[in-house]
């Protein structure tokens, strides 16, 4: 079996169609995906999609790119995060490719949610781009370690992947590992220990080989294991054995489907 770390299966380009999205799931032995909150507003449908699908679970957050949304507390964090499919807090995170003025807002934010993820025991999701050397200070500032929680869709080199694992975080790879040009990421796909590694898709964005440039779906994460099994010279079974078994440690509170 293999798990779907993040995905927006609450997107439209997903949505519209997801009775056959969650067939293909099944199809290609993709037993779990995880509905990523990016907003406030819109949380009540990821929730709605997690409640009605017992293989789907959800996070609660605010993406740093959404300037304009409703700003979280860590009290409302909390509460929402009670829910028992919710199983992290997250997107949350520092992105500088698009904000690079005024972050200070994006830090507050940030810390919001690591604060949240703290005081609920449940592990952070953390976007990162343009901003490590931040993204790791603010999460050792705010004690971060004591939950974990994953570098989602990771593009740094080695010694930021290396500082995020002293750290207790796993680090996941998405379709980018499968692009030929992406030989920093591809390095660290064959250091990162085997027991801290997750797979996702971010779908509908960034579809891997041989599906790039279309939209992407969970279905979709067994060509990125099985990327990882090539660069690793491990079997596509051990690698998804692997990260099933990472995820389900990592999200205490999901649960295998039976």
């Amino acid at each position: 079996m293999l798990v779907d770390s993040h995905c927006h299966l609450d997107f439209p380009d997903l949505s519209r169609r997801l009775p056959e999205v969650l067939e293909r799931m099944q199809q290609n032995a993709v037993g779990c995906a995880v509905c990523i909150g990016v907003n406030l507003e819109d949380f009540p449908r990821v929730l709605a999609l997690a409640e009605a699908h017992q293989n789907v679970y959800a996070t609660v957050g605010v993406h740093p790119e959404y300037t304009d949304a409703e700003e979280p507390s860590e009290a409302g964090l909390v509460e929402l995060a009670r829910h028992p499919k919710v199983i992290a807090i997250g997107e949350t995170g520092l992105d500088y490719y698009w904000h690079k003025d005024s972050p200070e807002w994006q830090r507050d934010r940030f810390r919001r949610h690591i604060r949240a993820a703290i005081a609920i025991g449940k592990p952070l999701v953390v976007h990162m781009r343009d901003s490590a050397e931040d993204t790791l200070k603010i999460l050792k500032e705010e004690g971060a370690q004591a939950v974990g929680g994953v570098m989602h869709c990771f593009t740094e080199t080695w010694e930021i992947a290396r500082q995020a694992l002293d750290l207790g975080f796993f680090i996941s790879f998405s379709g980018i590992v499968t692009f030929k040009n992406a030989l920093a990421i591809k390095e660290v796909a064959q250091k990162t220990p085997l027991e801290r590694i997750l797979v996702e898709t971010d779908s509908p964005y960034l579809a891997p080989v041989p599906f790039r440039g279309k939209p992407n779906e969970p279905a979709f994460v067994r060509h990125v294991a099985e990327e990882v099994s090539r660069l690793r010279s491990l079997t596509l079974e051990q690698v998804a054995d692997a990260t099933t078994a990472n995820f389900f440690n990592l999200f205490k509170s999901a649960h295998r489907p039976v």
